[in-house]
């Protein structure tokens, strides 16, 4: 599948010193991950990776990798609030300031508040049957969400004017991706199980008329109504989305 449609955003000129610590601990983050997605993509040779039994064992490696990436990345984040202490003590002019401030909004480091929505997805019931008279009886594939059922809604999402997007507990920026290993959703790193929620902060209007237009979405919304898949969409008047923690270095992303 594709990745995200995430506009672009400038790289964030950080400290050198910090930036090489940084860059060291991110590396086994990226390798491992990097690693992952080649047995995987080996794996699936392009098939859908949700219906190959062979990836059982994969799936409980990835587990394991998983937990340890959390460890790493929230060292990481404890390293960019170091970076931000040493920019903020250092003497710049206002104007250098203000624009650092902007990258580093438009590249996702910073929280983002504001109205917005939230979409969670979710896997029907195993023994589900056929909700509506002729639809044949589903097949394992009806009822689990697929990796192009997520990255429909991203995709509406920015369509739809997002300021940023948070998928779990993860901040999106441009170089993330969407992918699915077995019946589980990976992203930078990390393995999520279903339910899956999906917040972003923009113009709730915007937001809501962007998924209710989505083709994919639309095909989506009918196995909703034949078997039960999970679907909601709640509006915000006040969202929060994190700040993403991970490395913008586009060598170390290119790992993954």
């Amino acid at each position: 599948m594709p990745n995200s449609m995430i506009p672009p955003s400038p790289a964030v000129r950080r400290p050198s010193r910090i930036r090489i610590v940084g860059r060291a601990l991110t590396c086994t983050v990226f390798a491992l991950a990097g690693l992952l997605f080649y047995i995987s993509a080996r794996t699936a040779q392009g098939t859908d990776l949700r219906t190959d039994d062979s990836l059982l064992r994969l799936s409980d490696v990835i587990q394991q990798r998983s937990t340890q990436n959390q460890q790493i990345q929230a060292q990481i984040g404890g390293l960019h609030d170091q970076v931000d202490r040493l920019a903020g003590d250092q003497s710049q002019d206002p104007a250098d300031t203000a624009h650092l401030d902007a990258l580093e909004r438009t590249a996702g480091l910073e929280p983002l508040r504001g109205p917005g929505l939230t979409v969670t997805l979710n896997d029907a019931p195993p023994n589900a049957t056929a909700r509506i008279p002729g639809v044949p009886d589903p097949g394992v594939n009806d009822l689990v969400i697929h990796q192009q059922d997520i990255q429909a809604v991203v995709n509406a999402l920015w369509r739809g004017g997002a300021e940023g997007i948070q998928v779990m507990d993860q901040r999106l920026i441009a170089t993330s991706a969407v992918r699915c290993v077995g019946n589980t959703l990976l992203l930078q790193g990390r393995v999520y199980s279903p339910p899956y929620v999906i917040r972003a902060v923009g113009r709730t209007d915007a937001l809501r008329s962007a998924v209710d237009a989505d083709p994919a979405i639309k095909n989506y919304l009918q196995y909703v109504a034949a078997y039960g898949l999970g679907w909601k969409v709640q509006e915000s008047g006040d969202l929060t989305v994190p700040a993403y923690q991970g490395s913008v270095d586009l060598s170390a992303q290119a790992a993954r």
